[in-house]
């Protein structure tokens, strides 16, 4: 296990919302969602999108869209692109393991077409037009495994800025270290057990670790337990002493001391906070249907919803700012949205 094991381990897709928007330009989309990560595929056409007011980027065939954080995510079509079809699905993540996640991503990040998509999207676009029994369980396991495959692609990118210790994971010795780690976080690990994984002194490994990682060994492993303690806080039946020793503490002690340190916080009052919302019946997402006229600059023509997520349509207005005009000029037009409905 690695890093990025660690933390998609806590994303599964489970009943994921997918919306399909078959389209033809002249159009506009929007689609509002609470969830925290969409990913979002160009399976036809070519077009743009944005997040949250964000600037638009231009999206083609096999490209992949992650967007993170709320807000609105708008797409459009590109002047003389023709008809398109863009998917969309939510994850429902949740967590300190899945923040950490999140924090690595930009609100939106665009991986373009890789070889080893082709097959994924081409079962998503099937199965999101289809009607098969058993479809559910198809999207969801074929979306996480291309969440994974597009994270891989977006974290190998210059630009991108991925968990610290992912770019360690290259380095033969110290990933081996970072792998058996997040493999046993419980173990009673020290700089020489540690080293004795990568097969290097405790000086040298000390130096190479924390010139990779961008911290010292112990530190590193003492956060990771701290997020890792965290959500376990939050589970059902949760005592501090049990998840001090999950986390490999024998005295609750010394581990309170540790979590009020790295986290800011006593584990007792994440303990009371998880409490206090689980008697409130857990606070789940709310599903509704946003009125955004003036932020689309464009007149709605009705709101469709699809597993939670709502898309709305809307005429055309101008193409944003990419270098192109509209040889066309036609502001009629206005795209199918047809939401894939998996409630």
């Amino acid at each position: 296990m690695d890093l990025l094991d660690d933390m998609l381990d806590r994303v599964r897709a489970r009943g994921a919302a997918f919306c399909r928007s078959e389209t033809e330009p002249p159009w506009t989309m929007a689609c509002h969602t609470g969830a925290p990560l969409v990913l979002g595929a160009m399976l036809e056409g070519r077009g743009w999108v944005t997040r949250g007011g964000g600037p638009p980027v231009e999206v083609g065939p096999g490209d992949i869209a992650l967007f993170r954080g709320e807000g609105p995510i708008i797409a459009g079509d590109l002047p003389g692109a023709g008809a398109g079809t863009f998917v969309s699905a939510e994850y429902a993540m949740r967590g300190d393991v899945c923040e950490c996640l999140l924090e690595a991503l930009p609100e939106l990040a665009v991986v373009p077409r890789e070889p080893e998509f082709e097959p994924l999207l081409a079962l998503m676009a099937a199965e999101t037009a289809g009607s098969e029994p058993g479809r559910q369980v198809v999207l969801d396991r074929m979306l996480d495994l291309l969440l994974v495959r597009a994270l891989r692609s977006w974290f190998a990118r210059a630009e991108a800025e991925p968990p610290a210790g992912y770019r360690a994971l290259d380095d033969p010795r110290i990933g081996r270290a970072l792998r058996a780690l997040h493999e046993r976080p419980a173990r009673p690990w020290t700089v020489a057990s540690l080293a004795a994984e990568a097969g290097l002194s405790r000086a040298a490994f000390a130096r190479r670790f924390t010139a990779l990682v961008g911290r010292p060994p112990l530190a590193y492993l003492t956060e990771w337990r701290m997020v890792l303690a965290a959500d376990l806080l939050r589970a059902p039946g949760a005592s501090v002493a049990a998840v001090a020793r999950k986390v490999g503490y024998s005295d609750g002690f010394a581990f309170s001391n540790a979590f009020k340190r790295v986290r800011g916080v006593a584990p007792s009052e994440v303990l009371r906070s998880a409490r206090a919302v689980d008697g409130l019946g857990g606070g789940g997402p709310v599903e509704q249907v946003l009125d955004d006229r003036a932020q689309l600059g464009g007149v709605p023509a009705g709101a469709l919803v699809g597993g939670g997520a709502v898309a709305e349509r809307v005429h055309h207005a101008d193409p944003p700012a990419l270098g192109l005009e509209d040889p066309a000029g036609d502001p009629g037009g206005l795209g199918r949205a047809e939401p894939d409905d998996q409630g």
